[in-house]
Parts: C-alpha cells; structure tokens; sequence
C-alpha cells in the first residue's frame, strides 16, 4: 500500500513594522501600540507566560526596552521596531 505523497506549507505571514518616536519602547507597550493585545494586563499575562519572543528569545521581562531593528512575535506574527536611530 503506497503512502500518499503531500508537503504542508504553513503560511507566514510578512513581517508588521512598528514606529516608535523615542529610542526604546518598553515590550508591554510595544505589544498595545502594535495592536497585538488590547490591555497592559493581557500584556503582561501573556508575557509571563513565556508567549512572547525578543529576537528569537522567549521574554519574561515585560518592562524589557525594545530599540530600533529588534524583533518581536506573538501569537504567529512577527513585528519589527522601526524608528529613527541617533548617532550619537
């Protein structure tokens, strides 16, 4: 009996590129201004969770600073903080 023959392709979705106007955001508000959840305290919910990653690390640190360039994903979406850099 021959086995059928098929690939799963999970869909990925682009990565959502979020400004900020300072030089850091910290994650819990980077997750309500990027409309990833609706609450400070779902923020923090799912960060003490272990739901949340920071440049592919999982973060339990909900005041952590996120800059320019750092990556986040929650919940199957990857966000991107983007803003101005100042070279100091």
């Amino acid at each position: 009996m021959n086995k059928p023959n098929f690939t799963i392709k999970l869909k990925q979705t682009p990565p959502v590129a979020i400004e900020i106007r300072d030089g850091f955001i910290r994650l819990d508000s980077f997750l309500k201004l990027a409309g990833a959840v609706e609450t400070g305290g779902y923020a923090k919910l799912v960060i003490q969770e272990g739901k949340v990653r920071v440049n592919s690390e999982v973060c339990l640190q909900r005041g952590r600073k996120l800059h320019v360039s750092d990556t986040i994903r929650y919940a199957g979406q990857t966000y991107i903080v983007t803003g101005e850099t100042n070279n100091l």
